[in-house]
């Protein structure tokens, strides 16, 4: 491998997707038709339509308070916990070429200034000017700050300039009260600033105590006292000026009338406690002319819920959310509010309240992946436009018109189409457009309606209306559920455990935790129908074992209604109910193949016959009869088998201690053979138990047209490794496919024949190592194409002249065995020589951008260390290890994915090859590496990581990673999506350009990820940000305010 002389870990930028983390702030800018999001850890998020969003970190880690935008300018202000005030301005770039044609530049997120008040002198100068509320003005060049003593100073933007000849202390309001309000009480901090709807220049200032002053700025006087006795929560102008609404902290708001003449108004015009009369939480916020405000609900009963009431004329709803809410403001059309968008603490929710019933609208960005806790994830590169098309037109109909529509997006659209797939704990399966930086959902499939639960959305309960107990207890206050945030299953065995899509058939195979193996069909109408149902019996009658786990769910059995989408077609039920731990679909033969903790079976979807039920227990794999939902795991059992296993080695330990001539032949026949096979750097590597719990859980499935009963006929197999390292290998007779008997025979038509399984050859590792992947390589060294793919010459037909192998991966090494005799051909033992284990292997394409028909097969594996390792096939020579991930992030190195292929123009990284006789490629090579993703899952809250299309290239070398994290406490987590892009490498001077995929050296700087101790700023770890691709029309010129 050729060193670089030169390396660069310059880190150019990050770009973020996805909900972010402890949201804290919420602002809108109606002429831009912007909003912005801001965090506890300081970050700022700007949207607009789907495709426009824009960054900004403070440079201080501390939580963004309030924001306001300077509406049409693209600026925006931001109040920080420190008391500090701050201003960003939207930055226009300078204009790009792209092939020859001038574009014009792209739109950043800048800050240009800042601002502290300064304290008085005293011991509490500190709280006295801490801030409280913001209201920028109209004229959008004055800005108010309310105090928590009681003060309100004025700042002149964009300057940032105090204006002491407005400020108005507490005291000069005090001294206008009347006595008998007064008496010697302070009026508290300013909770609420409101300027005037009609006359410029009055502002309402609302103290906590309950005091509102309606303030002439001009004449620097109060023009009114409104007298309030509650505690005040909030304010809000009607529409004329001649009223105005407060909510105070008894759960109850007051209407005001402001009328000319009256100094003093001691009394409301009406004052109501909407869920009274019992003692209610506060009214934190309140808007209209729709009515609108948040918390209010009754202490006893319902104080643990996070509610927005909205009330116009007779209509009454109040909006029940699973997230505290963190503000909320309404969207205009003509004067007239057309929807609601509520910020909460793990999600983004809006209501459309021009449609009647006030229905909620499903986000384009912003969807909280962790909605429901992610069980598994799968990605599929390179979608037809078919099935594109019809999962666009099947989630359509879940998806309404976004409300926030500013900017303009500027980026390319995707040369390929690309899904992933997120299997959740509810039961469902949701899709996203995965083809470009950001994350769209495009369609979501459920499984609940496939069997009968608790939650069942297609039984027909009881009609509350008929029921007058049910009625007069669901009548008041009148909830609704919205959200999709939920992290708590109603029933967890509908939980998705293993994915599989076959994109040229548009067959989905689902696996449950329940044992439930669905075959799903692409179908674009609405459909009621049945599901077929079949039983497979994996213990097949084996004596002894008595599951203890949880039961099976119960298939409906009646026709249900199914949305347009992918629709089940069947249903398998593995017996015992245990939890899918491996998947295979090879649509083009309709059989799929499904593995537990039990055995593995082999189903015929097409004729509906169960074909194979292997059981792979051992004796004492008492474990695998629980259940991972079982609660008959005690601490005793568990530290007997530990007793057991350490007695056992310690007896064993003193066995090999007797001194007899025999041992002592052997032992020196034994020390020979390590000296002669193990290098002085590899380890020793223990042997486990055979009779280890779980050693009969199926690890890994696989299908292949191959050669196992010799060497002259090929056929279909089925391939299947267990936890214990045995590896099993059938080989199967499928009508009408292969060089078998099954087309020998003739006389037999396709229809009547079944499909038929015997086992062809068994396999058992030595040190009984968890088999992590099974591969069947071609004559010329390459894995075999998906199915479809050689028949529609989608792919190059594999080499089926020369001999075959199949390349196992354990745990502990890489082994390829030569077919059909299953000898080893070459191994590489990375326990051994690194330490490490095998956790996740994939065989992914390096393709040449040079020459489109050049590509060459890799082997990427991920260690319990986090180190990702390249290797060649079938060679198995080591190229490059890197580090990937920390290896305390355990359950995130458990859950990776690698895609087969990724590619993307814009995020690249060098790459060194190999002088190679035999092809030689043009300066500046290119080579693409595939997408990774991870899942990461803490107790119940999953997040996902995915590491964003690296390309390879020699001279210019960027890698992106596209990670999602939440913390471990359910009470306190979030999602969110980064994409980092940093400089790894530039090649040494004089470097030849003749190179091949020998080797790829990466970088730490430039793939990462950030474990939830780590976690702050919005998921980011980068500080500077890369400059998207989006653009935004404003009333300003788009260039730097310098504020002093």
């Amino acid at each position: 491998v050729l060193p670089f002389r030169q390396t660069h870990q310059q880190q150019l930028g990050t770009v973020e997707h996805g909900f972010p983390h402890q949201p804290s702030a919420l602002a809108f800018d109606p002429r831009l038709q912007l909003m912005a999001i801001g965090t506890k850890s300081g970050a700022i998020k700007i949207y607009g339509a789907p495709g426009v969003e824009f960054t900004g970190l403070h440079k201080d880690t501390t939580a963004v308070t309030q924001m306001h935008f300077l509406p049409g300018q693209g600026r925006l202000l931001s109040l920080l916990d420190d008391n500090t005030i701050h201003l960003w301005e939207l930055v226009a770039g300078p204009p790009r070429e792209l092939g020859g044609v001038k574009k014009e530049g792209v739109v950043s997120l800048n800050e240009v200034g800042s601002y502290s008040l300064p304290g008085r002198p005293g011991i509490e100068s500190c709280s006295a000017t801490r801030v409280t509320v913001l209201l920028l003005l109209k004229s959008c060049d004055l800005l108010c700050i309310g105090t928590e003593g009681g003060g309100v100073y004025f700042l002149e933007l964009p300057r940032l300039l105090l204006k002491d000849n407005l400020t108005l202390p507490q005291d000069q309001i005090t001294q206008s009260l009347p006595d008998d309000y007064r008496c010697g009480k302070s009026l508290g901090p300013v909770e609420s600033l409101q300027e005037h709807p009609q006359q410029s220049g009055k502002i309402l200032i609302g103290y906590s105590r309950g005091l509102v002053v309606l303030w002439d700025l001009n004449a620097r006087h109060a023009d009114q006292l409104f007298l309030g006795k509650q505690q005040l929560e909030s304010l809000v102008w009607e529409r004329s000026g001649s009223l105005f609404v407060s909510s105070h902290n008894d759960g109850g708001y007051s209407v005001w009338s402001v009328t000319s003449g009256n100094a003093c108004n001691p009394q409301p015009v009406s004052s109501t406690i909407p869920y009274g009369p019992f003692p209610c939480k506060a009214i934190n916020k309140i808007l209209s002319p729709v009515l609108l405000y948040s918390g209010g609900m009754p202490r006893a009963s319902y104080g643990d819920r996070h509610c927005l009431t909205i009330q116009q004329d007779k209509d009454h709803v109040t909006l029940d959310f699973t997230s505290r809410v963190i503000d909320f403001f309404t969207v205009h059309k003509f004067d007239d509010p057309s929807a609601l968008v509520v910020l909460l603490e793990e999600e983004l929710v809006v209501i459309d309240l021009q449609t009647p019933g006030w229905p909620s609208l499903p986000t384009p960005y912003l969807a909280p992946l962790h909605s429901s806790a992610i069980t598994c994830s799968c990605h599929i590169s390179s979608v037809p436009p078919k099935l594109w098309e019809r999962l666009v037109n099947a989630g359509r109909a879940q998806q309404g018109r976004w409300p926030i529509c500013g900017g303009k997006n500027l980026a390319p659209p995707p040369k390929q189409q690309e899904l992933l797939l997120t299997g959740h704990e509810d039961g469902t399966v949701r899709f996203w457009d995965a083809s470009g930086v950001a994350l769209t959902p495009l369609y979501k499939l459920s499984t609940a309606n496939v069997f009968h639960t608790d939650c069942d959305p297609c039984d027909d309960p009881q009609d509350p209306g008929n029921d007058p107990d049910m009625q007069q207890e669901e009548e008041w206050p009148p909830f609704r559920k919205v959200g999709c945030f939920d992290p708590y299953s109603d029933d967890p065995r509908l939980g998705i455990q293993k994915i599989s899509l076959c994109k040229y058939s548009n067959k989905l195979l689902v696996a449950g935790t329940a044992g439930q193996v669905i075959v799903l069909g692409l179908n674009d109408e609405r459909s009621d129908h049945s599901v077929d149902v079949s039983v497979v019996d994996l213990l097949q009658d084996r004596e002894g074992f008595t599951w203890k786990g949880h039961d099976r769910l119960e298939p409906r059995l009646k026709p249900a209604p199914f949305p347009p989408g992918f629709q089940p077609q069947v249903l398998v039920q593995c017996l015992p109910p245990a939890s899918v731990t491996a998947v295979a679909l090879h649509a083009e033969w309709n059989l799929i193949a499904f593995g537990t903790s039990h055995g593995f079976g082999l189903f015929d979807y097409h004729r509906r016959n169960a074909v194979l039920a292997r059981c792979t227990l051992h004796p004492n794999d008492s474990l695998a009869m629980e259940g991972p939902l079982s609660r008959v795991k005690s601490l005793k059992k568990s530290l007997r088998q530990s007793f057991r296993r350490i007695r056992k080695s310690r007896v064993s330990g003193k066995k090999r201690t007797i001194t007899t001539p025999t041992s002592k032949v052997q032992e020196a026949n034994a020390a020979l053979a390590e000296q002669e096979e193990v290098a002085p750097v590899q380890r020793r590597i223990e042997p486990r138990s055979a009779d280890d719990s779980l050693s009969g859980v199926v690890r890994c499935l696989c299908f292949a047209d191959t050669f196992l009963r010799d060497g002259t006929h090929h056929g279909p197999t089925l391939w299947a490794g267990t936890n214990s390292g045995s590896v099993y290998a059938y080989a199967l007779e499928v009508p009408g496919v292969g060089s078998g008997r099954a087309c020998e025979r003739g006389g037999a038509s396709e229809s009547s024949t079944c499909v038929e399984a015997v086992l062809g050859k068994e396999i058992q590792l030595m040190h009984r190592a968890p088999v992590v992947s099974i591969s069947v390589l071609d004559g010329r060294g390459k894995p075999l194409p998906d199915p479809y793919e050689a028949s529609q010459d989608l792919a190059i037909a594999p080499d089926m002249t020369n001999a075959h192998s199949v390349l196992i991966a354990s745990e502990e090494q890489l082994k390829v065995f030569s077919l059909p005799k299953v000898s080893a051909k070459t191994k590489f033992k990375l326990t051994a020589h690194e330490g490490c284990r095998v956790r996740k292997v994939a065989l992914v394409v390096f393709s040449s951008a040079v020459q489109e028909d050049y590509s060459e097969h890799t082997l990427v594996c991920l260690t319990n260390l986090g180190d990702m390792h390249l290797f060649n096939i079938p060679g198995l020579r080591p190229q490059v290890r890197y580090d990937c991930i920390r290896k305390e992030d355990i359950s995130g190195i458990a859950s990776c994915v690698f895609t087969k292929n990724g590619q993307g123009e814009n995020n690249m990284f060098n790459v060194l090859m190999k002088k190679k006789k035999q092809k030689k490629l043009e300066s500046p090579c290119c080579f693409t590496l595939s997408l990774i993703f991870f899942t990461y899952k803490y107790l119940h809250q999953t997040v996902w990581h995915k590491c964003l299309d690296l390309v390879l290239l020699q001279q210019s070398c960027v890698s992106n990673l596209l990670w999602n994290e939440k913390q471990k406490h359910s009470s306190d987590f979030c999602c969110s999506v980064s994409v980092f892009k940093a400089e790894l490498f530039k090649p040494a001077s004089g470097a030849k350009n003749s190179f091949s995929a020998a080797a790829c050296l990466l970088s730490s700087a430039g793939f990462y990820l950030i474990s939830p101790s780590e976690y702050e700023r919005f998921s980011l770890s980068a500080k500077v940000l890369t400059e998207p691709l989006c653009s935004v029309q404003l009333d300003r010129p788009l260039e730097f305010t310098l504020a002093r």
